[in-house]
């Protein structure tokens, strides 16, 4: 046994008995570092820290001729998921000889079983490269004892890659990597064949600074050309000796270098942000106007007559009031129904609150100063596109009795009725300020390729106009046209080499001709066919690159956390110029899918049926939610198409990840920013890309949701 394998082995035994040290009970590190493969560690190895729930970490580290660019999220207090694209420049695979330059994308997972204690380390399990090519497949068990919130010291086992340096054990054989087309989950190789020891130190000399030291067990067999797939040595690895600082620029930049392996300098720069530390700190936003309090019936019995509920213009004239009261707040008001002298219905459109109970909370208060007093009951129905989505029924007394108690919006909660909202009946009155209704917008766009092997980024901006009439409530014509400023995608010279309908891989040809383009022109009509049920028709063009009918059916009861839905749809492939013409391919799709809401606000989605390519399978969602809007998932589809047949990456998956924009702009919008990060486009698993899916808007409204945000209501 070397003197290297000795010092590793005794290092990583010490940790392991570092929990009989007594130290202070939950002393740790608010925000550890983010290693160079972008999850949470020293310098190359992990650790068993975790950050802040709900963070999301961009990280992009260099060294040698290997720069790695990692996001990173911790979706639980102890469940971390990381996506990686990879560079290793000059590196010529012996499988994979027709590039330069290798790309790589892959996944990670780290799950802690065991928290610190007083007398215990953590303990943290995590799969590297789990789902990738394996190029970087490596899995470890890793334990970390803090001392005072400064210094952390960390020891573990690594296998694969991780465990390639001065091995301690072997748990068996660890098969060649087949790298095939990727994507693969490689179950077999997990915590097989060699386990070697690392072991690091991180000493947080100020709140700003953090130093560290590290052994790693990583030998580079591949970079330094002395792997069986690599012909050209791309590092020198002299020593398994690393050394770094990381500095904290501030609470959303940190900037690192180091020193690797006796031969590499490194450098990383990582952005970090989090739901639950908002770039903005509050909002400027108007007060909500206060509840008007009700004389009391025996001391003015005239205010609370209710024969003003027989007058003719009695409607016209509260809706009128209603609107002059609300004017400037966002909130818009389609009807106001008048449902006898104690009951209003009031139908509105929030165009400015993220949150939904805040837009139900300040019609609240309007109504509670324009309606007459013998008016008790409040029934307020939210609509999108004039399909009403919930009714929500509060009594104005829980209101005038609540506001000012310490509890006030638990006890709303309580107190206030939600169902299913019934078709408007026609004798409500319409607001002429609503309907027809035209907006119009100018502003640019940005479309984006990633990972392209020629060029892992390529991305076009330009000016995107569109339009939307609303001539009755449901009723819904837009579209929206573009002209590219600058950029490459255009440049690109991949060809696609799909074996299926070329549904999405042409995704070159569309950019290269289609300037100035047609992006959509729909037509679309919102309904509610039953009880619980919602309803969708679009026709037209649907997107850029198909075009014809959607149809769409939910299911969902106002205070359950399921729902079911069916969308049927049939499309021929648009012409590559994105004018008015379409190609010969046409095919049906569809599927049944099921939505549900775990706890800690998670959504799970299946969607089960028939794809843009004729292939049939399934997709599984899975997505957190965080109370002030963002959203951050995953995503899986696998079909009948072999891997084979679905070439590079085996099977379609990604990330998602929606940020409302009002948290950088410091006021409320409902605008947000959203995209899906595929690590390749294939033709496999295609989904149609339609506007206006009845979920996500129709739920928002809907008691479990409306639950989360409740505290918002009186703001």
């Amino acid at each position: 046994m070397t003197i290297r394998r000795t010092l590793a082995t005794g290092c990583c035994t010490a940790m392991l008995a570092v929990g009989a040290v007594a130290t202070p009970a939950g002393a740790e590190f608010e925000r550890p570092p983010m290693n160079l493969y972008g999850v949470t560690g020293a310098i190359d190895m992990p650790t068993a820290l975790e950050q802040p729930e709900g963070e999301l970490s961009g990280t992009v580290a260099q060294f040698g001729n290997i720069t790695r660019g990692t996001l990173s999220f911790q979706a639980l207090p102890w469940l971390q998921g990381s996506f990686r694209y990879s560079q290793f420049s000059g590196l010529r695979l012996l499988n994979n000889p027709g590039y330069e330059d290798y790309f790589d994308r892959s996944f990670d997972v780290s799950v802690r079983l065991l928290s610190e204690t007083r007398w215990r380390p953590a303990l943290k399990l995590g799969l590297q490269d789990l789902a990738g090519t394996g190029i970087s497949s490596g899995e470890y068990l890793v334990a970390t004892k803090t001392f005072g919130g400064t210094l952390a010291l960390s020891a573990g086992l690594g296998w694969g890659r991780l465990g390639s340096y001065n091995p301690a054990f072997s748990t068996g054989t660890r098969d060649p990597i087949d790298n095939g087309r990727g994507g693969n989950f490689n179950v077999d190789q997990w915590f097989r064949g060699d386990a070697a020891p690392f072991a690091s130190a991180i000493w947080q000399a100020t709140p700003r600074l953090s130093l560290m030291a590290e052994y790693s067990s990583d030998a580079y067999d591949l970079e330094t050309g002395n792997g069986t797939l690599a012909s050209q040595r791309i590092i020198d690895r002299d020593s398994p000796l690393n050394f770094g600082a990381v500095y904290r620029v501030n609470d959303a930049v940190t900037v690192g270098g180091y020193y690797l392996y006796g031969s590499e300098l490194g450098v990383s720069l990582t952005f970090q942000g989090n739901p639950n530390r908002p770039p903005v700190q509050g909002q400027v936003i108007r007060a909500p106007g206060p509840v008007a309090p009700r004389p009391p019936r025996a001391s003015a019995p005239e205010k609370w007559i209710e024969t003003w509920a027989a007058r003719p213009t009695a409607q016209t004239t509260l809706l009128g009031a209603l609107e002059r009261d609300l004017a400037g707040s966002g909130i818009d008001v389609e009807s106001l129904q008048v449902q006898g002298p104690n009951t209003v219905e009031v139908r509105i459109r929030n165009q400015r609150y993220g949150m939904a109970p805040q837009a139900i909370g300040r019609t609240a208060r309007a109504l509670s100063r324009t309606m007459p007093s013998s008016v008790e009951t409040f029934r307020i129905v939210p609509s999108s596109n004039g399909l009403p989505l919930s009714a929500i029924v509060m009594r104005r007394s829980d209101l005038e009795a609540l506001v000012l108690e310490p509890d006030a919006s638990a006890q709303l909660f309580a107190a206030t009725g939600f169902a299913d909202p019934p078709a408007r009946d026609p004798r409500a009155s319409l607001s002429p300020s609503v309907f027809p209704r035209f907006d119009w917008s100018v502003g640019p766009y940005v479309r984006r390729v990633l990972f392209e092997p020629e060029e892992p980024l390529r991305l076009d901006v330009g000016v995107r106009a569109q339009a939307t009439y609303e001539p009755r409530p449901g009723l819904v014509f837009s579209g929206s046209v573009t002209k590219r400023i600058a950029g490459n995608l255009s440049d690109s010279v991949r060809q696609s080499n799909s074996v299926l309908p070329r549904v999405r891989t042409n995704f070159n040809l569309y950019n290269e001709q289609g300037d100035p383009a047609l992006e959509k022109l729909t037509g679309a009509y919102y309904f509610k066919p039953g009880d619980n049920l919602y309803g969708r028709v679009t026709v037209g063009y649907l997107e850029r690159m198909f075009g014809g009918l959607s149809t769409e059916l939910l299911w969902k009861p106002v205070g359950s956390r399921l729902a079911l839905g069916a969308e049927l749809n049939y499309v021929h492939q648009r012409d590559f110029d994105t004018q008015f013409g379409f190609q010969d391919y046409s095919v049906a799709t569809g599927h049944l899918s099921a939505y549900y809401k775990l706890p800690e606000k998670f959504h799970v989605q299946l969607d089960v049926g028939r794809y843009l390519a004729g292939d049939v399978g399934a997709t599984l969602s899975l997505h957190r939610e965080f109370a002030n809007g963002w959203r951050i998932g995953v995503f899986a589809t696998k079909t009948d198409v072999s891997a084979e047949e679905f070439g590079e990456g085996s099977f379609d998956k990604g990330i998602t990840l929606e940020i409302p924009v009002g948290q950088f702009l410091g006021r409320p919008s409902r605008t947000t920013a959203a995209t899906t990060l595929r690590p390749i486009t294939r033709d496999g698993g295609a989904r149609l890309e339609v506007d206006g899916r009845l979920y996500d808007r129709v739920r928002d409204y809907h008691r479990p949701d409306m639950q989360d945000g409740w505290g918002t209501v009186w703001r």
